[in-house]
């Protein structure tokens, strides 16, 4: 069995960027985000949503009408349409049906470090750069074949070596793995089993990777788990102790943000 380290709000905080006097909106990371369908559009909104306010320079968004106008209502500083980005997060709130998009294929074929959630999972072997996957339990019985009953943190462990990726194993608790790095993030109240919770968990994490230059699979997994302790964190406070939305969760992922940083 593996061993799995807990990773808290401490190592969290040191894994944020901070920008310094002589960054621009491109030097502090591009993140590209192609998600959400005519299906769902609100997943683009709230993955959109929690990623801009996790902190990058720019968000270049690219997706369906409605979900586009949802987008750049919500969020006006986002720019629609494609251009150079360090990241990608790819494939929240899309069906199989939406998986033969060319920008999908665009983006896979950069070479970047991508974020695969939700419908993209099965575009794992079009991607030619680092790549973190975000699958629930029941995402990942499915990636592996094996039944929903059987999957455990090892399962985890099982998909990162035998797809190459890292895994950000989504739970109450939630598992990272990724090259040698295997991490538990458990900040989350029970609150957050909720629709929309791991779009806005796929944003943070979008967010993250565009800020880091990073191309090991270590470096992703440990971003995984520093996405799990601010998506935990936002989400305890927005409950305070009761249900919340995920629009709550998103206006506290700043704040939280500042709180991790100020002890570091």
């Amino acid at each position: 069995m593996s061993l799995f380290r807990e990773w808290t709000a401490d190592d969290a905080g040191r894994h944020i960027a901070v920008p310094g006097s002589t960054d621009d909106k491109y030097s502090r990371g591009v993140l590209g985000v192609v998600t959400g369908s005519d299906r769902y559009p609100g997943a683009a909104a709230l993955g959109v949503e929690a990623a801009l306010r996790t902190g990058v320079g720019m968000l270049r968004y690219v997706g369906p009408a409605h979900a586009t106008s949802l987008v750049l209502q919500r969020r006006p500083e986002a720019v629609a349409g494609e251009g150079r980005v360090q990241a990608w997060l790819l494939g929240s709130g899309m069906d199989r049906h939406d998986l033969d998009l060319p920008v999908l294929h665009r983006a896979l074929d950069q070479g970047l470090p991508t974020v695969l959630d939700g419908g993209a999972f099965e575009l794992i072997d079009r991607a030619t750069g680092p790549v973190i996957i975000t699958p629930h339990a029941g995402e990942l019985a499915r990636v592996l074949g094996v039944p929903r009953e059987s999957i455990d943190p090892e399962s985890a462990v099982r998909a990162a070596r035998e797809l190459g990726v890292a895994v950000l194993l989504k739970g109450h608790a939630t598992y990272a793995v990724g090259g040698d790095t295997r991490l538990l993030a458990q900040s989350a109240p029970t609150w957050l089993a909720t629709a929309g919770a791991g779009d806005a968990l796929a944003g943070i994490l979008g967010a993250l990777v565009a800020t880091h230059a990073v191309s090991s699979l270590d470096a992703l997994a440990e971003l995984g788990a520093t996405a799990a302790v601010v998506h935990g964190l936002s989400a305890e406070r927005a409950s305070a102790g009761g249900p919340l939305t995920i629009l709550d969760l998103a206006a506290q992922v700043s704040p939280v943000i500042a709180s991790l940083l100020a002890t570091r």
